[in-house]
């Protein structure tokens, strides 16, 4: 727990010089909806440090870890089994308290670390150059949309209805302060995306179209028509990929055509920690468009003696260039979770993900045959990896909460995802991956079936 010894005179001298009047003056970009309007419930305003502690000690104990249930929570966070040897790796003292690696001579371990990430995700993701990580998946969707406004010179993205809708926030968030148009749509469920609508919206001035792969509602979908629209308009094809663990099985997005390739690279070796931090992750198909990327590359040398060595080839984020002239100014690249992921990919290898993604595909598919027996529930998604949605005779939401007091954690309802959208109401997304045991699965439909009925 943190110690934090400001008292009022230290906040008062703080906010004078930042030339704010209140605490609250800080907060105004922030929507009103989004904010509380008082102190959190449930918390006493004055304990001492030990009945803190205690308090929320106790607190804790109410919580449903996702080791301690049946599991199928998903939508862009996926519980994944992590072996131990990653931990272990991590958090060794040179990469655990390592910074950014401005100096070659001292960080040649943290560089070339980074110059296998970016192999790695450069062949998971069929594209010729990745970089050095971003922040977070969410994050690395609006870098691409950025990066195909300089590269067509046009500033119109069209954001597919199947795209995480929180990812849709975010790039619509950032395009506040660029004058990008954001062309996205509401979601549809039915068993096949609306492809066909996703290409009618590209005109002579998009600069890109972004689309899930898979998508929110898990189905995977042959992207080569929208690619062919969207060049056929000068834009690029940017496909943002949420489960990564889904490209040991299915044609890489570079393969089918895709221009930048961006996702979330937190089920491989980085756990759910509530929420962050996670790893975004960034490929370009055409080496041409290297030096849009945001970020940084880190690249292979040999010294004056003639011996191998990493150093950063490029860097173009404003921590490190001119702000004008910078491709991003979101600095964190998230190393530890990149180093994470390479541990972890390493261990797997070709064979390993192969035989990981087919164990998460042949579990989902047990879990489908199994839900579609339940009456009351209706399977949606037919072409998908390891995470489907399902239509309920009752309200999605209430289902959920029902089930984890039970102790089942049955998935995420769409409604949740998608507030303002009543037709989703009995939408529930469950994702089922290689910690999910048969038993998790028919305990899920057992207890489905007893709240359906």
């Amino acid at each position: 727990m943190r110690y934090l010894p400001l008292n009022d005179t230290d906040r008062g001298d703080m906010l004078e010089r930042v030339g704010a009047s209140t605490i609250d003056d800080l907060f105004v970009d922030v929507p009103e909806a989004a904010r509380l309007d008082g102190p959190i419930r449930g918390l006493p305003m004055h304990m001492s440090e030990m009945a803190v502690e205690r308090h929320m000690r106790a607190r804790s104990k109410k919580n449903l870890a996702a080791a301690d249930a049946p599991f199928f929570l998903g939508a862009g966070a996926y519980r994944h089994h992590i072996p131990a040897s990653v931990d272990t790796v991590i958090q060794r003292g040179e990469f655990l308290t390592a910074y950014t690696p401005y100096q070659p001579e001292i960080a040649q371990g943290t560089l070339q670390m980074l110059f296998e990430f970016q192999t790695q995700v450069a062949r998971l993701y069929g594209c010729a150059v990745a970089n050095a990580s971003m922040y977070d998946g969410s994050t690395a969707c609006w870098e691409a949309v950025a990066m195909a406004g300089r590269v067509t010179r046009k500033n119109r993205a069209v954001l597919s209805g199947a795209l995480h809708p929180h990812y849709t926030e975010v790039v619509k968030t950032m395009a506040q302060f660029t004058g990008d148009v954001i062309a996205d749509s509401a979601p549809t469920v039915q068993p096949e995306p609306d492809l066909e609508g996703l290409i009618s919206r590209i005109d002579e001035q998009t600069s890109c179209v972004v689309v899930q792969y898979p998508d929110i509602l898990g189905r995977v979908s042959d992207l080569s028509k929208v690619v062919e629209a969207a060049h056929a308009k000068g834009a690029l094809l940017i496909a943002v990929v949420t489960e990564p663990v889904a490209l040991g099985a299915i044609a890489s997005p570079g393969e089918l055509g895709a221009d930048i390739v961006v996702g979330e690279g937190q089920s491989i070796g980085v756990g759910l920690q509530f929420g962050g931090p996670y790893l975004g992750l960034f490929a370009v198909r055409d080496k041409k468009h290297v030096r849009q990327m945001p970020g940084r590359l880190c690249g292979e040398t040999q010294d004056a003696e003639g011996k191998r060595g990493y150093v950063l080839t490029l860097s173009t984020r404003e921590q490190h260039i001119r702000r004008e002239k910078a491709t991003s100014n979101i600095c964190t690249n998230s190393g530890l979770c990149a180093l994470a992921f390479t541990v972890h990919m390493t261990l797997l290898g070709e064979k390993g993900l192969l035989a990981l993604a087919m164990e998460n595909h042949r579990l989902a598919c047990i879990a489908a045959e199994r839900l579609a027996k339940v009456p009351g529930v209706e399977i949606i998604t037919q072409n998908f990896f390891n995470e489907f949605a399902v239509k309920l005779s009752a309200n999605a939401r209430q289902i959920v909460r029902d089930l984890a007091d039970d102790g089942v954690l049955a998935g995420v309802s769409l409604a949740r995802l998608y507030p303002g959208h009543p037709e989703l109401d009995d939408a529930l997304l469950i994702a089922v991956t290689e910690t999910c045991a048969e038993e998790d699965i028919e305990a899920l439909a057992v207890a489905l079936g007893e709240k359906l009925s």
